[in-house]
């Protein structure tokens, strides 16, 4: 027989009601008892009817996740915790794909109105501030990524910049004083491809090397190919380089290709960094430094912005800003054994209402494999 929640709270030794509140994941619950409570669950195998009480908590128990790429290694690995932490909710996902459209994204937001998702979690790529403060009638809506609609949404993203400088301060840190950047994408305004050059050139700045825009190479998306082309054109021009910062892991890996076909060799001639830590990335030759966001975290955070959203009487604050943690692991494709480890840079996550924050640095971390 299926347990039901008289079941689970006696074995919990918890109220009916906490129970209740622990499946719905609405209302505060100490971790403790959370935990227990959830041990209860296990044990029991309960499984809540998730379609009868959202029906009477007039909600279809369906949330929306709309990112540009599917396929991409980084948003794929984004909705599976995405799907796994709904899941904990009794909440289902219902995923779609903009390819950074504009269009498609605007569609998105106007369609949103009127049908049976609860909620969406966008990553705008090409719509503006002024097009994300019109958001969906009655429909939360909580973004990631850079794009922030001016804080009038709820919003969780890493820090670009801060992120972008550690990054490029660890090659500085190396020696290496010809950094070049593969990444920025002038075309779109989703400001991420813009915030991780500003980190890039304040690092460079701060080292007091100067800024080269020859070393600075832009990109249509950041693919394997296009860092493999991107990489041709800085040597084809001649110019010396002995570093590089990738704004993603998939230009990093055919940036890396391309180097060592030309006879370069990693990270002797060339030390390369990446941006967001795929599986990928972990399995190259060498192993690639990364910039590893912390995606369980946004996944978490981006939900509970929701969850709140659904609790009678509604939130009366400000929207939230929220900055995950990341930190900048290294590997062999910027050190090797024999070198000494460098030390790592993790920024906290830092909620805030109406403004964004970042948290102080500062651990050692050496993920050469």
């Amino acid at each position: 027989m299926t347990a039901n929640l008289r079941q689970v709270a006696a074995r919990a030794g918890v109220s009916i009601r906490t129970v209740s509140n622990v499946v719905s994941g609405f209302a505060q619950v100490a971790p403790q008892t959370r935990a227990r409570v959830q041990q209860a669950i296990d044990e029991l195998g309960y499984r809540p009817n998730a379609a009868a009480r959202h029906l009477r908590g007039g909600r279809s128990g369906l949330i929306a996740l709309a990112v540009p790429e599917i396929a991409s290694p980084y948003f794929g690995e984004l909705a599976g915790l995405l799907a796994q932490e709904a899941e904990k909710r009794g909440w289902m996902v219902l995923v779609q794909q903009t390819d950074g459209d504009a269009g498609r994204e605007r569609r998105l937001l106007d369609g949103v109105r009127g049908q049976v998702v609860d909620g969406l979690v966008l990553s705008p790529w090409a719509l503006s501030p002024q097009d994300l403060r019109r958001a969906p009638g009655g429909v939360p809506l909580v973004l990631l990524g850079e794009q922030d609609a001016d804080g009038l949404l709820d919003h969780v993203a890493v820090d670009s910049v801060a992120a972008a400088r550690e990054a490029t301060q660890h090659l500085i840190t190396l020696g290496r004083t010809r950094i070049a950047a593969i990444g920025p994408q002038p075309h779109l305004l989703n400001g991420t491809a813009a915030r991780r050059l500003d980190g890039y050139r304040q690092a460079l700045a701060n080292a007091g090397l100067p800024a080269d825009p020859t070393l600075e190479i832009p990109v249509a998306r950041l693919h394997r190919p296009d860092g493999a082309a991107a990489m041709a054109t800085l040597l084809d021009t001649g110019r010396p380089v002995d570093a590089i910062f990738c704004f993603s892991d998939q230009l990093a890996l055919g940036a890396m290709q391309t180097a060592t076909r030309r006879g370069l060799r990693i990270p002797a001639d060339l030390a390369v960094v990446g941006f967001d830590d795929i599986e990928d990335g972990r399995y190259a030759t060498p192993p690639l430094t990364t910039i590893s966001p912390d995606k369980p975290a946004i996944a978490r955070e981006a939900l509970a912005c929701l969850a709140a959203h659904f609790t009678n009487p509604p939130p009366t604050h400000p929207p939230r800003h929220i900055v995950a943690a990341h930190r900048l692991t290294i590997r062999e494709s910027t050190t090797t054994h024999d070198r000494p480890a460098t030390a790592t840079a993790t920024a906290g996550t830092a909620t805030t209402a109406g403004t964004a924050t970042t948290a102080t640095a500062g651990t050692l971390h050496d993920d050469a494999e």
